[in-house]
C-alpha cells in the first residue's frame, strides 16, 4: 500500500484515519471498529463490504 494513498484514505463512516494491515490485507478504522478490505491492491471503502472487528480484536 502506497504511504501518500494511506495519508488520504480516510473512513467512508467515520472520516477518521486508517490502519494498513499487511498480514489481513485490510485497512482498518479504530473509531469504527471496521476492516475494509483491498483487493488486488485496490482498497474497498464500502460499509457493506466491510468486516465488523471481534471485540477482543486488537486494532
Amino acid at each position: 500500500m502506497d504511504p501518500k494513498l494511506l495519508e488520504i484514505l480516510v473512513c467512508p463512516v467515520t472520516k477518521g484515519p486508517l490502519i494498513y494491515k499487511k498480514d489481513k490485507q485490510e485497512l482498518v478504522s479504530k473509531s469504527a471498529r471496521l476492516a475494509y478490505p483491498v483487493k488486488d491492491g485496490i482498497p474497498v471503502l464500502l460499509e457493506e463490504e466491510a468486516r465488523v472487528l471481534d471485540p477482543e480484536e486488537e486494532v
